[in-house]
């Protein structure tokens, strides 16, 4: 299953998307012309809250609207706006630093993995406020910066209250994964030593297309992770090479942490971001970024001035 948020009229809704990818069934109208009421409600945020029941009135919602010939109720893609799956999360996003090797070593200059690689997470968090959806412009922001970077990263969106997670029961705790550019000012992130104002930049936390269900997703520990600026690849690796898998992950940050529904952790960045270049290339008003994660779709934004 594959969730979104979108607008629609002027109204933001959610839904899942199609089988032919071209289309939204948008839940709540489904279920009122199949059930005659409306149970589910109306944010992700609400939906993911509701656990199991609402994810198995959306299973056989799903197949009704599969085996219906009427189709009048499914919305084309091409005529709503997608929104972030979260367009505001009720907490600052949680964030890993320094969790690929190479991306690492990029910013290192002993050229010692034993002193590049990081021995426990590297945590900071980006402001709710940095959120936007596909196709939303990244604000770049040329008043107080003049290095703004991208990351892609896979993020993991928590399903339920947890605190003090075994590894071995971490992955009972997640929603599902979506797509998030860790945009960052690399000049006030070194400014001001702690990383928050350098990353909590507004827009800079573009996510989406889609809230991907952990059912359809098998393997998130081997998942191709690419970015373009341009067309040009610039970050392509595997989520295989992380250094702190996504149990490790959940497991550090609820103890003493309570995680909750709808929190979400971005999981860090492979190699290949712009302040590491030679020389480096940072991003200006008209670039477009394409993110792509095997499975969940392709993020596109562009920089505005």
């Amino acid at each position: 299953m594959r969730f979104v948020t979108y607008e629609s009229a002027g109204e933001p809704a959610i839904g899942l998307l199609a089988a032919s990818e071209q289309h939204i069934i948008p839940l709540q109208a489904s279920e009122h012309r199949y059930y005659g009421e409306v149970l589910l409600p109306p944010t992700m945020l609400a939906l993911i809250e509701q656990g199991e029941p609402a994810l198995e009135r959306v299973k056989e919602i799903a197949s009704k609207v599969a085996k219906d010939t009427d189709t009048s109720l499914l919305l084309p893609l091409a005529a709503v706006r997608l929104l972030a799956p979260i367009p505001r999360p009720l907490k600052n996003i949680f964030c890993i630093g320094k969790n690929y090797v190479e991306h690492a070593m990029e910013f290192d200059q002993t050229a010692d993995p034993n002193i590049a690689v990081p021995k426990y997470p590297v945590i900071f968090t980006k402001a709710p406020t940095t959120v936007i959806g596909p196709g939303a412009g990244i604000k770049s922001h040329r008043q107080i910066t003049s290095a703004l970077d991208y990351e892609v990263e896979l993020a993991v969106i928590i399903g339920k209250q947890g605190s003090y997670i075994s590894p071995e029961t971490a992955m009972d705790y997640v929603f599902g994964y979506t797509i998030l550019n860790d945009i960052t000012a690399r000049d006030l992130q070194k400014q001001h030593l702690q990383w928050f104002r350098g990353k909590s930049l507004d827009t800079s936390a573009p996510m989406g297309p889609y809230l991907v269900h952990k059912s359809a997703v098998p393997n998130p520990g081997n998942l191709t992770v690419a970015l373009k600026v341009n067309g040009e690849i610039r970050q392509h690796s595997t989520t295989a090479d992380f250094i702190f898998d996504i149990p490790t992950l959940i497991s550090t940050i609820s103890a003493g942490i309570t995680l909750e529904a709808g929190d979400i952790i971005s999981t860090g960045t492979p190699a290949g971001v712009g302040a590491a270049r030679k020389p480096p290339q940072f991003l200006k008003p008209g670039d477009t970024l394409e993110l792509t994660i095997s499975g969940l779709g392709t993020l596109t934004n562009t920089i505005i001035d």
